[in-house]
């Protein structure tokens, strides 16, 4: 279940809540009149079952309140009421498996935002991948992909094809294409300072074998990121996503970038091109997969989705 609360110009009050009464998903609903300030009108809250909430949001824009008044959801994480069991029940399809279109719009636009957080991440684990190479240790490696912020500018390109919301391809396009040059560049001043001071030793970076997998392109790494991006944007449009869905999207990027750049600064430059490359095949693949996917669960939009520009506030 979603709880919703609308904010309904007064004049259009009751055709709102004719909406909502009828809608066979919808429960607990509740009336404010003249409760919303800014902008002024009623609050009108319900709780929706999830599998209906894409389809109330449609009619609830309809009537203008996404331009006159505003609409919020909320996940309930517990309901317990045999209403809302009933709400469930009455629509067709399984809660866990509908798209809330408008969530993952508002969800992917948020995170495709290039921001110092986004930035400070995508840094640390392309440092931590560093130390990884050097250090020859897988498990650092774990913690690069855990750090990694990057899978939610590729969800937000993969919505954005397949939306047609070029706004967002634009701007989580930027946020890749100069987040990751800057958290490789300062990942290689960083390596480029631990050669000078001997914090490693150049013969033994280059002797470890366990994280060489990163480099070494090949048929498999695109079958990766193609199961990744799957995976990830399954999690994302379903109530369930797995824990480690992040870490298993984030070793075919991250990992790359920080060893492409540790490369750079050890004079390997085959084995700098070859993590370019692994890092160029891993983030298209990722997006082609998550499109795929999106593509897949896409119902018919309304017009008001098609091209509107998303909020930049």
């Amino acid at each position: 279940m979603l709880h919703l609360r609308a904010v309904s110009p007064v004049d259009r009050t009751d055709r709102v809540l004719d909406l909502l009464r009828e809608h066979p998903g919808v429960t607990h609903l509740v009336l404010l009149r003249g409760a919303a300030v800014r902008p002024a009108g009623d609050v009108v809250e319900a709780d929706v079952a999830r599998e209906a909430t894409d389809e109330v949001v449609a009619s609830l824009c309809a009537l203008g309140l996404d331009r006159d008044g505003g609409v919020t959801l909320e996940v309930i994480d517990t309901a317990l009421s045999d209403a809302a069991d009933r709400a469930e029940a009455s629509v067709p399809g399984d809660g866990a498996d509908a798209v809330v279109w408008e969530e993952l719009i508002a969800r992917t636009g948020e995170e495709s935002r290039l921001n110092a957080t986004f930035q400070a991440f995508l840094t640390i684990a392309c440092l931590l991948t560093a130390v990884a190479v050097v250090t020859d240790s897988p498990v650092t490696l774990v913690g690069a992909m855990v750090v990694g912020p990057e899978f939610g500018p590729l969800a937000a390109i993969a919505v954005g094809l397949v939306l047609r919301r070029w706004d967002l391809v634009r701007r989580a396009g930027a946020a890749l294409a100069l987040g990751f040059p800057l958290a490789m560049l300062i990942t290689a001043v960083g390596a480029w300072l631990g050669s000078y001071t001997d914090l490693f030793d150049r013969d033994l970076a280059l002797a470890g074998h366990q994280v060489d997998f990163v480099f070494e392109v090949g048929p498999f790494s695109l079958i990766v990121a193609l199961l990744a991006g799957a995976a990830g944007m399954l999690s994302m449009t379903s109530a369930k996503s797995a824990a480690l869905v992040g870490v298993f999207i984030s070793v075919t990027t991250v990992p790359a970038a920080g060893y492409a750049a540790v490369a750079a600064v050890l004079g390997e430059w085959d084995i700098c091109l070859r993590s370019i490359t692994q890092l160029a095949v891993n983030l298209v693949g990722v997006v082609v997969a998550a499109a795929l996917v999106l593509a897949v669960r896409n119902r018919r939009r309304r017009p008001r989705d098609v091209g509107r520009p998303l909020s930049t506030g």
